[in-house]
Protein backbone atom coordinates (compact mmCIF):
# COMPACT_ATOMS: atom_id res chain seq x y z
CA UNK A 1 0.00 0.00 0.00
CA UNK A 2 1.27 3.46 -0.88
CA UNK A 3 -1.16 6.30 -0.16
CA UNK A 4 0.04 9.71 -1.30
CA UNK A 5 -1.20 13.21 -1.99
CA UNK A 6 -0.28 13.72 -5.64
CA UNK A 7 0.32 17.09 -7.26
CA UNK A 8 1.26 17.43 -10.94
CA UNK A 9 4.92 17.61 -11.90
CA UNK A 10 4.81 19.32 -15.28
CA UNK A 11 7.34 21.24 -17.30
CA UNK A 12 6.48 22.22 -20.86
CA UNK A 13 5.05 19.15 -22.60
CA UNK A 14 6.44 16.68 -20.06
CA UNK A 15 4.47 15.36 -17.09
CA UNK A 16 6.32 12.88 -14.91
CA UNK A 17 3.50 11.64 -12.70
CA UNK A 18 -0.20 10.78 -12.84
CA UNK A 19 -3.21 10.73 -10.52
CA UNK A 20 -5.04 7.36 -10.32
CA UNK A 21 -8.40 8.78 -9.22
CA UNK A 22 -8.31 11.43 -11.93
CA UNK A 23 -7.42 8.86 -14.57
CA UNK A 24 -10.23 6.60 -13.40
CA UNK A 25 -12.71 9.47 -13.61
CA UNK A 26 -11.51 10.24 -17.13
CA UNK A 27 -12.23 6.66 -18.17
CA UNK A 28 -15.62 6.78 -16.42
CA UNK A 29 -16.43 9.99 -18.31
CA UNK A 30 -15.66 8.30 -21.62
CA UNK A 31 -17.83 5.32 -20.71
CA UNK A 32 -20.64 7.70 -19.77
CA UNK A 33 -20.31 9.49 -23.11
CA UNK A 34 -20.72 6.26 -25.07
CA UNK A 35 -23.65 5.11 -22.96
CA UNK A 36 -25.38 8.45 -23.50
CA UNK A 37 -24.61 8.92 -27.19
CA UNK A 38 -24.48 5.49 -28.82
CA UNK A 39 -26.99 2.64 -29.04
CA UNK A 40 -25.60 -0.60 -27.63
CA UNK A 41 -26.08 -3.57 -29.97
CA UNK A 42 -24.55 -6.33 -27.84
CA UNK A 43 -23.13 -8.17 -30.87
CA UNK A 44 -20.19 -9.62 -28.92
CA UNK A 45 -17.19 -8.86 -31.15
CA UNK A 46 -13.76 -10.28 -30.40
CA UNK A 47 -11.38 -7.31 -30.56
CA UNK A 48 -7.61 -6.86 -30.36
CA UNK A 49 -6.48 -3.29 -29.57
CA UNK A 50 -2.76 -2.67 -30.04
CA UNK A 51 -1.96 0.56 -28.21
CA UNK A 52 -4.94 0.45 -25.85
CA UNK A 53 -4.03 2.65 -22.87
CA UNK A 54 -4.38 6.28 -23.99
CA UNK A 55 -5.86 8.53 -26.67
CA UNK A 56 -7.58 6.98 -29.65
CA UNK A 57 -6.62 3.43 -28.68
CA UNK A 58 -8.22 3.66 -25.24
CA UNK A 59 -11.27 5.43 -26.68
CA UNK A 60 -11.60 2.69 -29.31
CA UNK A 61 -11.54 -0.01 -26.66
CA UNK A 62 -14.16 1.77 -24.56
CA UNK A 63 -16.42 2.45 -27.54
CA UNK A 64 -16.25 -1.11 -28.88
CA UNK A 65 -16.84 -2.59 -25.42
CA UNK A 66 -19.89 -0.52 -24.51
CA UNK A 67 -21.44 -0.42 -28.00
CA UNK A 68 -20.81 -3.99 -29.15
CA UNK A 69 -20.17 -5.84 -25.86
CA UNK A 70 -16.72 -6.55 -27.27
CA UNK A 71 -14.48 -9.13 -25.66
CA UNK A 72 -11.13 -7.39 -25.89
CA UNK A 73 -7.43 -8.00 -25.57
CA UNK A 74 -5.48 -4.77 -25.11
CA UNK A 75 -1.76 -4.36 -25.69
CA UNK A 76 0.16 -1.44 -24.17
CA UNK A 77 3.53 -0.57 -22.67
CA UNK A 78 3.02 1.24 -19.37
CA UNK A 79 4.93 1.57 -16.09
CA UNK A 80 3.32 0.50 -12.80
CA UNK A 81 3.88 2.45 -9.59
CA UNK A 82 7.09 1.84 -7.69
CA UNK A 83 7.84 3.32 -4.27
CA UNK A 84 7.03 7.04 -4.38
CA UNK A 85 6.89 7.06 -8.17
CA UNK A 86 3.36 6.88 -9.55
CA UNK A 87 2.37 4.66 -12.43
CA UNK A 88 1.98 6.21 -15.87
CA UNK A 89 -1.41 7.62 -16.82
CA UNK A 90 -1.89 4.80 -19.33
CA UNK A 91 -1.41 2.22 -16.59
CA UNK A 92 -4.04 3.88 -14.40
CA UNK A 93 -6.37 4.25 -17.40
CA UNK A 94 -6.07 0.54 -18.06
CA UNK A 95 -6.73 -0.49 -14.47
CA UNK A 96 -9.81 1.73 -14.50
CA UNK A 97 -10.98 0.24 -17.79
CA UNK A 98 -10.68 -3.28 -16.37
CA UNK A 99 -12.58 -2.33 -13.22
CA UNK A 100 -15.43 -0.67 -15.10
CA UNK A 101 -15.64 -3.36 -17.78
CA UNK A 102 -15.71 -6.08 -15.13
CA UNK A 103 -18.45 -4.32 -13.17
CA UNK A 104 -20.52 -4.11 -16.37
CA UNK A 105 -20.02 -7.80 -17.12
CA UNK A 106 -17.67 -7.41 -20.10
CA UNK A 107 -14.67 -9.66 -20.71
CA UNK A 108 -11.29 -7.93 -21.02
CA UNK A 109 -7.67 -9.04 -20.91
CA UNK A 110 -4.47 -7.04 -21.29
CA UNK A 111 -0.76 -7.52 -21.92
CA UNK A 112 1.69 -4.91 -20.69
CA UNK A 113 4.77 -5.03 -22.89
CA UNK A 114 6.45 -3.86 -26.08
CA UNK A 115 3.98 -4.41 -28.93
CA UNK A 116 6.84 -4.10 -31.44
CA UNK A 117 8.46 -7.28 -30.08
CA UNK A 118 7.91 -10.82 -31.31
CA UNK A 119 7.55 -11.94 -27.69
CA UNK A 120 4.45 -9.84 -27.10
CA UNK A 121 2.95 -10.93 -30.41
CA UNK A 122 3.47 -14.55 -29.38
CA UNK A 123 1.92 -13.93 -25.97
CA UNK A 124 -1.07 -12.24 -27.59
CA UNK A 125 -1.54 -15.21 -29.91
CA UNK A 126 -1.47 -17.60 -26.94
CA UNK A 127 -4.06 -15.49 -25.06
CA UNK A 128 -6.33 -15.33 -28.11
CA UNK A 129 -6.12 -19.08 -28.64
CA UNK A 130 -6.68 -19.78 -24.97
CA UNK A 131 -9.68 -17.60 -24.20
CA UNK A 132 -11.05 -15.66 -27.17
CA UNK A 133 -11.33 -17.49 -30.45
CA UNK A 134 -10.92 -15.73 -33.78
CA UNK A 135 -10.60 -11.95 -33.87
CA UNK A 136 -13.31 -9.93 -35.59
CA UNK A 137 -11.56 -6.56 -35.39
CA UNK A 138 -8.01 -5.33 -34.89
CA UNK A 139 -7.43 -1.71 -33.85
CA UNK A 140 -3.82 -0.58 -34.28
CA UNK A 141 -3.12 2.68 -32.43
CA UNK A 142 0.55 2.85 -31.45
CA UNK A 143 2.22 6.27 -31.11
CA UNK A 144 5.72 5.45 -29.84
CA UNK A 145 8.91 7.45 -30.35
CA UNK A 146 11.25 4.45 -30.40
CA UNK A 147 11.31 0.91 -31.79
CA UNK A 148 13.73 -1.96 -31.41
CA UNK A 149 13.34 -3.88 -34.66
CA UNK A 150 12.40 -7.49 -33.83
CA UNK A 151 14.25 -8.93 -36.82
CA UNK A 152 17.47 -6.90 -36.85
CA UNK A 153 17.75 -5.68 -33.25
CA UNK A 154 18.42 -2.18 -34.58
CA UNK A 155 17.19 0.78 -32.52
CA UNK A 156 15.12 3.33 -34.45
CA UNK A 157 14.12 6.74 -33.05
CA UNK A 158 11.59 8.94 -34.79
CA UNK A 159 12.17 12.66 -35.34
CA UNK A 160 9.87 15.59 -36.07
CA UNK A 161 11.65 17.37 -38.91
CA UNK A 162 11.01 18.86 -42.34
CA UNK A 163 12.51 17.27 -45.42
CA UNK A 164 14.73 19.01 -47.97
CA UNK A 165 15.26 22.31 -46.19
CA UNK A 166 14.94 23.87 -42.75
CA UNK A 167 11.59 25.30 -41.71
CA UNK A 168 10.78 28.34 -39.57
CA UNK A 169 7.37 29.13 -38.10
CA UNK A 170 5.81 30.35 -34.89
CA UNK A 171 5.00 28.23 -31.91
CA UNK A 172 4.23 28.49 -28.20
CA UNK A 173 7.17 28.09 -25.87
CA UNK A 174 5.33 26.07 -23.23
CA UNK A 175 7.89 26.81 -20.52
CA UNK A 176 7.96 30.60 -20.94
CA UNK A 177 4.38 30.85 -22.33
CA UNK A 178 5.33 33.16 -25.18
CA UNK A 179 4.74 33.00 -28.92
CA UNK A 180 8.09 32.70 -30.60
CA UNK A 181 9.72 31.53 -33.83
CA UNK A 182 11.14 28.05 -34.07
CA UNK A 183 13.48 26.72 -36.76
CA UNK A 184 13.75 23.02 -37.49
CA UNK A 185 16.69 21.66 -39.45
CA UNK A 186 16.02 19.33 -42.36
CA UNK A 187 16.10 15.62 -41.61
CA UNK A 188 18.90 13.39 -42.83
CA UNK A 189 18.19 10.31 -44.89
CA UNK A 190 18.83 8.12 -41.85
CA UNK A 191 16.41 10.14 -39.73
CA UNK A 192 13.72 9.75 -42.37
CA UNK A 193 14.31 5.99 -42.52
CA UNK A 194 14.26 5.70 -38.73
CA UNK A 195 10.99 7.62 -38.48
CA UNK A 196 9.39 5.38 -41.10
CA UNK A 197 10.65 2.32 -39.20
CA UNK A 198 8.97 3.53 -35.99
CA UNK A 199 5.79 5.19 -37.27
CA UNK A 200 5.20 3.52 -40.62
CA UNK A 201 3.20 0.39 -41.33
CA UNK A 202 5.73 -2.42 -40.96
CA UNK A 203 4.68 -3.39 -37.43
CA UNK A 204 1.00 -3.40 -38.40
CA UNK A 205 1.94 -5.76 -41.21
CA UNK A 206 3.83 -7.96 -38.74
CA UNK A 207 0.74 -8.15 -36.51
CA UNK A 208 -1.54 -9.09 -39.39
CA UNK A 209 0.99 -11.66 -40.66
CA UNK A 210 1.19 -13.25 -37.20
CA UNK A 211 -2.58 -13.48 -36.84
CA UNK A 212 -3.04 -14.88 -40.36
CA UNK A 213 -0.29 -17.45 -39.84
CA UNK A 214 -2.17 -18.80 -36.81
CA UNK A 215 -5.59 -18.58 -38.51
CA UNK A 216 -6.82 -16.18 -35.83
CA UNK A 217 -8.69 -13.65 -37.96
CA UNK A 218 -12.39 -14.38 -38.42
CA UNK A 219 -14.04 -14.40 -41.85
CA UNK A 220 -14.81 -10.80 -42.80
CA UNK A 221 -12.40 -9.45 -40.16
CA UNK A 222 -11.73 -5.71 -40.06
CA UNK A 223 -8.41 -4.04 -39.28
CA UNK A 224 -8.24 -0.29 -38.68
CA UNK A 225 -5.33 2.01 -37.96
CA UNK A 226 -5.15 5.77 -37.44
CA UNK A 227 -3.43 8.69 -39.11
CA UNK A 228 -3.48 12.47 -39.34
CA UNK A 229 -3.20 14.89 -42.26
CA UNK A 230 -4.07 18.32 -40.88
CA UNK A 231 -4.25 21.67 -42.69
CA UNK A 232 -1.66 23.06 -45.07
CA UNK A 233 -0.47 25.26 -42.19
CA UNK A 234 1.23 22.25 -40.55
CA UNK A 235 2.29 20.32 -43.65
CA UNK A 236 5.96 21.36 -43.60
CA UNK A 237 6.55 19.44 -40.37
CA UNK A 238 3.79 16.89 -40.71
CA UNK A 239 2.49 15.79 -44.10
CA UNK A 240 5.62 16.88 -46.00
CA UNK A 241 8.02 16.04 -43.16
CA UNK A 242 9.39 12.88 -41.61
CA UNK A 243 6.07 11.92 -40.03
CA UNK A 244 4.39 12.34 -43.39
CA UNK A 245 6.81 9.86 -44.96
CA UNK A 246 5.94 7.38 -42.22
CA UNK A 247 2.23 7.90 -42.84
CA UNK A 248 2.73 7.38 -46.58
CA UNK A 249 4.36 4.05 -45.77
CA UNK A 250 1.44 3.22 -43.47
CA UNK A 251 -1.14 4.02 -46.17
CA UNK A 252 0.69 1.93 -48.76
CA UNK A 253 0.82 -1.07 -46.45
CA UNK A 254 -2.83 -0.63 -45.45
CA UNK A 255 -3.90 -0.93 -49.08
CA UNK A 256 -1.65 -3.94 -49.68
CA UNK A 257 -2.98 -5.66 -46.56
CA UNK A 258 -6.56 -4.86 -47.56
CA UNK A 259 -6.12 -6.83 -50.77
CA UNK A 260 -4.70 -9.78 -48.83
CA UNK A 261 -7.53 -9.84 -46.29
CA UNK A 262 -10.15 -9.43 -49.00
CA UNK A 263 -8.73 -12.37 -50.94
CA UNK A 264 -8.19 -14.66 -47.96
CA UNK A 265 -11.05 -13.81 -45.61
CA UNK A 266 -13.39 -11.38 -47.30
CA UNK A 267 -12.06 -8.84 -44.79
CA UNK A 268 -10.80 -5.28 -45.00
CA UNK A 269 -8.02 -3.03 -43.70
CA UNK A 270 -8.84 0.64 -43.29
CA UNK A 271 -7.07 3.83 -42.32
CA UNK A 272 -9.04 6.42 -40.38
CA UNK A 273 -7.77 9.99 -40.60
CA UNK A 274 -8.68 11.57 -37.26
CA UNK A 275 -8.66 15.15 -35.98
CA UNK A 276 -5.88 16.76 -33.99
CA UNK A 277 -6.06 16.03 -30.27
CA UNK A 278 -4.05 17.01 -27.23
CA UNK A 279 -1.61 14.25 -26.33
CA UNK A 280 1.91 14.09 -24.96
CA UNK A 281 3.09 13.27 -28.49
CA UNK A 282 1.24 16.13 -30.19
CA UNK A 283 2.33 18.67 -27.58
CA UNK A 284 5.94 17.84 -28.42
CA UNK A 285 5.56 18.81 -32.09
CA UNK A 286 6.61 22.43 -32.71
CA UNK A 287 3.84 24.63 -34.18
CA UNK A 288 1.12 22.07 -33.35
CA UNK A 289 0.25 23.26 -29.77
CA UNK A 290 -0.29 26.81 -31.06
CA UNK A 291 -2.37 25.47 -33.95
CA UNK A 292 -4.48 23.29 -31.64
CA UNK A 293 -5.14 26.11 -29.19
CA UNK A 294 -6.60 28.16 -32.06
CA UNK A 295 -8.40 25.18 -33.61
CA UNK A 296 -10.13 24.16 -30.39
CA UNK A 297 -11.45 27.65 -29.66
CA UNK A 298 -12.89 27.91 -33.18
CA UNK A 299 -14.42 24.42 -33.19
CA UNK A 300 -15.84 24.89 -29.69
CA UNK A 301 -17.49 28.15 -30.77
CA UNK A 302 -19.06 26.38 -33.75
CA UNK A 303 -20.19 23.44 -31.60
CA UNK A 304 -18.34 20.88 -33.72
CA UNK A 305 -15.31 19.95 -31.60
CA UNK A 306 -14.68 16.31 -30.73
CA UNK A 307 -12.40 14.62 -28.24
CA UNK A 308 -11.10 11.06 -28.81
CA UNK A 309 -14.18 9.31 -27.39
CA UNK A 310 -16.53 11.39 -29.56
CA UNK A 311 -14.42 10.59 -32.63
CA UNK A 312 -14.35 6.88 -31.85
CA UNK A 313 -18.05 6.86 -31.06
CA UNK A 314 -18.63 8.24 -34.56
CA UNK A 315 -16.18 5.79 -36.15
CA UNK A 316 -17.78 2.71 -34.65
CA UNK A 317 -21.42 3.71 -35.11
CA UNK A 318 -21.21 5.26 -38.59
CA UNK A 319 -18.34 3.46 -40.34
CA UNK A 320 -17.01 0.29 -38.72
CA UNK A 321 -18.96 -2.44 -36.98
CA UNK A 322 -21.41 -5.25 -37.77
CA UNK A 323 -23.55 -4.38 -40.81
CA UNK A 324 -21.74 -1.05 -41.36
CA UNK A 325 -19.94 0.04 -44.53
CA UNK A 326 -17.48 2.93 -44.16
CA UNK A 327 -17.63 6.06 -46.27
CA UNK A 328 -14.20 6.42 -47.93
CA UNK A 329 -12.41 9.18 -49.81
CA UNK A 330 -10.66 8.68 -53.16
CA UNK A 331 -7.64 7.14 -51.37
CA UNK A 332 -9.79 4.64 -49.38
CA UNK A 333 -9.52 6.62 -46.15
CA UNK A 334 -12.19 7.22 -43.54
CA UNK A 335 -12.19 10.97 -42.88
CA UNK A 336 -13.06 11.80 -39.27
CA UNK A 337 -11.09 15.02 -39.72
CA UNK A 338 -13.88 16.43 -41.89
CA UNK A 339 -14.93 19.00 -39.29
CA UNK A 340 -11.38 20.16 -38.55
CA UNK A 341 -10.77 20.74 -42.26
CA UNK A 342 -14.06 22.49 -43.00
CA UNK A 343 -13.42 25.57 -45.15
CA UNK A 344 -14.82 28.00 -42.57
CA UNK A 345 -12.68 26.49 -39.81
CA UNK A 346 -9.43 26.61 -41.76
CA UNK A 347 -10.15 30.17 -42.92
CA UNK A 348 -10.66 31.29 -39.32
CA UNK A 349 -7.43 29.58 -38.27
CA UNK A 350 -5.36 31.30 -40.96
CA UNK A 351 -6.83 34.68 -40.00
CA UNK A 352 -5.88 34.21 -36.35
CA UNK A 353 -2.51 32.66 -37.18
CA UNK A 354 -1.51 35.87 -38.93
CA UNK A 355 -2.56 37.98 -35.92
CA UNK A 356 -1.39 35.93 -32.96
CA UNK A 357 1.48 37.05 -30.72
CA UNK A 358 2.58 36.91 -27.10
CA UNK A 359 0.28 39.78 -26.13
CA UNK A 360 -2.96 38.35 -27.53
CA UNK A 361 -2.61 34.55 -27.72
CA UNK A 362 -4.76 33.94 -24.64
CA UNK A 363 -7.58 35.95 -26.24
CA UNK A 364 -7.62 34.58 -29.78
CA UNK A 365 -6.81 31.00 -28.87
CA UNK A 366 -7.80 28.60 -26.11
CA UNK A 367 -4.32 28.19 -24.66
CA UNK A 368 -5.69 27.80 -21.14
CA UNK A 369 -8.01 25.06 -22.40
CA UNK A 370 -5.06 23.38 -24.09
CA UNK A 371 -3.16 23.34 -20.80
CA UNK A 372 -6.25 22.03 -18.99
CA UNK A 373 -6.62 19.22 -21.55
CA UNK A 374 -2.94 18.35 -21.19
CA UNK A 375 -3.20 18.10 -17.40
CA UNK A 376 -6.35 16.00 -17.84
CA UNK A 377 -4.32 13.40 -19.74
CA UNK A 378 -2.52 12.59 -16.50
CA UNK A 379 -5.55 12.70 -14.24
CA UNK A 380 -5.15 16.31 -13.06
CA UNK A 381 -7.73 19.13 -13.21
CA UNK A 382 -10.50 16.52 -13.42
CA UNK A 383 -13.87 17.64 -12.08
CA UNK A 384 -14.96 15.89 -8.91
CA UNK A 385 -11.49 14.89 -7.69
CA UNK A 386 -10.14 16.21 -4.38
CA UNK A 387 -6.42 16.60 -4.99
CA UNK A 388 -5.74 17.33 -1.33
CA UNK A 389 -6.73 13.78 -0.36
CA UNK A 390 -4.29 10.89 -0.37
CA UNK A 391 -4.85 8.12 -2.92
CA UNK A 392 -3.49 4.61 -3.34
CA UNK A 393 -0.89 4.68 -6.12
CA UNK A 394 0.02 0.98 -6.28
CA UNK A 395 -2.90 -0.59 -8.13
CA UNK A 396 -2.85 -4.08 -9.65
CA UNK A 397 -3.76 -4.39 -13.29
Amino acid sequence: MSVEIIKPRIRGFICTNAHPAGCRQNVQNQVNYIKENATATGSGLNVLVVGASTGYGLASRIALTWIYAAKSLGIFYERPASGRRTATAGYYNSTAFHQLAGQAGFSADSINGDAFSDEIKSEAIDRIKGSMGKIDMVVYSIAAPRRIHPRTGAEHNSVLKPIGQSYTSQTIDLNREVVTDVTLDAASGQEIADTVAVMGGEDLEFWVDALLAEDLLAPGATVVTYSYIGPELTWAIYRDGTIGKAKEDLETRVNTLDKRLADQLGGNVYLSVNKAIVSQASMAIPVVPLYMSILNQIMDAKGINEDPIAQMGRLFTEHLGPDLSPTLDAERRIRLDDRELRADVTANIIERWEQINTDNFREISDYDGLQHSFRNLFGFDVDGINYDEGVETEIDL
